[in-house]
């Protein structure tokens, strides 16, 4: 089992703060969000800054990582490009961040449970789930 969780970032970075209700960071853990969150300021992957958690989905019988990649790429169209200084200036690019709608979030979730997610994916200038197009 695992838990899918959503945050948002508290950070002043002015792109994070233009769009902050749509820059969401999407994972999968196995404990509890709070405790994956503790020191969150102190984290590069969590963009330096505290973080809001606004939703967690438990989900049973699942690979995590597997599940993780999944809905990486559903969203990857939608990958917050952004930079972020550590404690030691070192520049990092958090790969979770994204920029969608908590209703868009919401229908991937059920779409992973009703197993029809691998079907889909986010379309930024739609700004909703798409069905995939395969090509030959």
């Amino acid at each position: 089992s695992g838990t899918i969780y959503v945050l948002r970032s508290e950070s002043d970075h002015p792109l994070v703060a233009q769009h902050r209700n749509i820059v969401h960071k999407i994972g999968v853990t196995n404990m509890a969000v709070e405790k994956r969150i503790a020191g969150a300021h102190l984290q590069p992957t969590f963009l330096m800054a505290n973080v809001e958690i606004v939703a967690q989905y438990t989900l049973y019988n699942i690979n995590r990582t597997k599940l993780e990649k999944l809905i990486h790429r559903v969203f990857g169209a939608a990958l917050l490009d952004i930079e972020i200084p550590d404690r030691f200036g070192t520049l990092i690019k958090p790969r979770e961040w994204f920029l969608v709608p908590l209703d868009v979030i919401n229908e991937a979730v059920e779409r992973i449970r009703d197993q029809s997610i691998a079907d889909y994916r986010y379309d930024p200038q739609q700004a909703r789930l798409v069905r995939s197009t395969s090509t030959p």
